[in-house]
């Protein structure tokens, strides 16, 4: 491929006509998003041709072809599929004094059909961001998920939790608790088929269970930043 061959990229997506979430509102209302991404310029090395809408229900799937520019100086048309389901946040809630966590078990269907036997995982608390800031997104994950007031939420890092498919990048918080801040007696929104156990284990054991039933990425991450750095360090 020469580079006026790459230079030729479509300015516009690709969707039939009335696809929901390009020329008619999806589920969540929205439209346009055939368009997403074909003004990416960052990257010089990358060239935009067009961008499919493949579905757009509470998630959007999306098919993205473009025109890269190997670390040789040759040029090649690639395709990718992503997945976008927004940006999240997530914090691990903990006891320094009593050295606990407080996490949640909660069924994951993705999970259950990719071998894990029954779907039920132990987490820390998380959401979608929507519409709001990533603190505030926190705070009423937080509160809907455990059911407890939370003290003032510590930003600590963001991370892309699987960037060769999804899109979502996830900004990561630690917040202290206490054992008797409990504000309501129900964990979890009924209207989105959410049905969590909390669970308040001690952080040695959470540790040591990595691996075992502690086996959901952002919670691996946010246990081990509290005994390396966080509360729960030793100290220096």
């Amino acid at each position: 491929m020469t580079e006026a061959d790459g230079a030729a990229r479509a300015d516009t997506g690709s969707a039939a006509p009335g696809t929901p979430g390009a020329d008619v509102p999806d589920r969540r209302g929205r439209t346009g998003l055939d368009r997403t991404g074909l003004d990416l310029e960052g990257n010089p090395r990358v060239r935009m041709r067009e961008v499919t809408l493949l579905s757009a229900n509470w998630y959007v799937e999306r098919r993205a072809v473009f025109d890269f520019q190997h670390s040789d100086g040759h040029w090649s048309t690639e395709e990718r599929e992503t997945h976008d389901r927004g940006d999240g946040a997530t914090v691990l809630l903990y006891d320094a004094e009593r050295r606990t966590v407080l996490l949640i078990r909660q069924f994951r269907y993705p999970a259950y059909v990719n071998e894990h036997p029954d779907g039920m995982l132990l987490e820390v608390p998380g959401g979608l961001l929507d519409d709001d800031d990533p603190e505030t997104a926190i705070r009423r994950e937080a509160q809907e998920e455990t059911g407890y007031e939370i003290g003032q939420p510590e930003f600590l890092f963001t991370a892309y939790m699987s960037p060769g498919s999804v899109t979502e990048k996830l900004f990561f918080y630690a917040a202290p608790y206490a054992s008797d801040s409990a504000v309501s007696t129900s964990a979890g929104l009924a209207d989105e088929g959410e049905d969590t156990e909390v669970v308040e284990i001690d952080v040695d054991d959470a540790i040591r269970r990595i691996g075992v039933d502690v086996i959901d990425a952002k919670t691996i991450m946010l246990l081990q930043w509290s005994v390396l750095s966080g509360p729960f360090a030793p100290a220096r």
